[in-house]
């Protein structure tokens, strides 16, 4: 689904995107009709713009990752301020592209979210990292040696080592000589067994832990 205010924009990248063979089930151009519309067609994947009439961008995210935490959004953003790159991450954005991105970028990106890969307009990821580090420093609640705390399998704790350290499912998949569908898998028990809703929580989790440094 595509969500942007422009409606020759939007149109051209629905266009774009559906003759890289993805189907766009839906499009908006404001945040209300995103979120209504998003509810009643059930994207995998949301292209959304931050700078939205009615409602904005990151509310958008935030309503329709917790009506449903398998949803990947994709914000596709004129704007590279850490700020707002921030802010859309905690809202439950998967990746951040700027616009000025090639049509090729897009479509790659469009596609690694859907496999649940966080995508970022180079710089931008050490940022994202940066800021969760920052986080993780702060005084945290829950500590995994907590009595109750979840526990993970070997086979979890070392995929969520190796996302933590940045690699995507395709780059776990080959180190540890598994296939791509059972990473996947590994990642969606782990979310499970630790109540988090996508794979920037994830990140967020392990570096709190310590588990990018072992």
């Amino acid at each position: 689904m595509v969500v942007d205010d422009h409606p020759m924009w939007r149109d051209a990248v629905a266009r774009d995107l559906a003759e890289a063979g993805f189907e766009v089930v839906a499009s908006a151009g404001d945040g209300e009709q995103a979120v209504r519309r998003a509810k009643a067609a059930g994207p995998d994947v949301l292209v959304l713009d931050l700078n939205l009439p009615a409602k904005p961008g990151v509310q958008v995210c935030k309503e329709l990752v917790a009506a449903d935490p398998a949803l990947r959004v994709l914000v596709l953003s004129a704007s590279g301020e850490h700020a707002d790159v921030l802010e859309a991450v905690k809202s439950g954005a998967t990746g951040y592209l700027l616009k000025s991105a090639s049509t090729h970028e897009l479509i790659d990106a469009v596609r690694r979210t859907a496999a649940g890969d966080p995508v970022f307009t180079p710089g931008l990821a050490g940022l994202v990292l940066g800021e969760y580090r920052r986080l993780a420093a702060e005084p945290s609640p829950a500590a995994s040696d907590e009595p109750g705390a979840p526990r993970l399998t070997d086979r979890e704790k070392e995929v969520l080592r190796l996302v933590a350290k940045g690699l995507s499912y395709k780059q776990i998949a080959e180190r540890l000589v598994i296939s791509h569908r059972t990473v996947q898998n590994h990642v969606q028990n782990t979310l499970g067994k630790l109540q988090l809703h996508n794979r920037v929580e994830l990140v967020r989790y392990a570096i709190e832990r310590g588990l990018d440094d072992d």
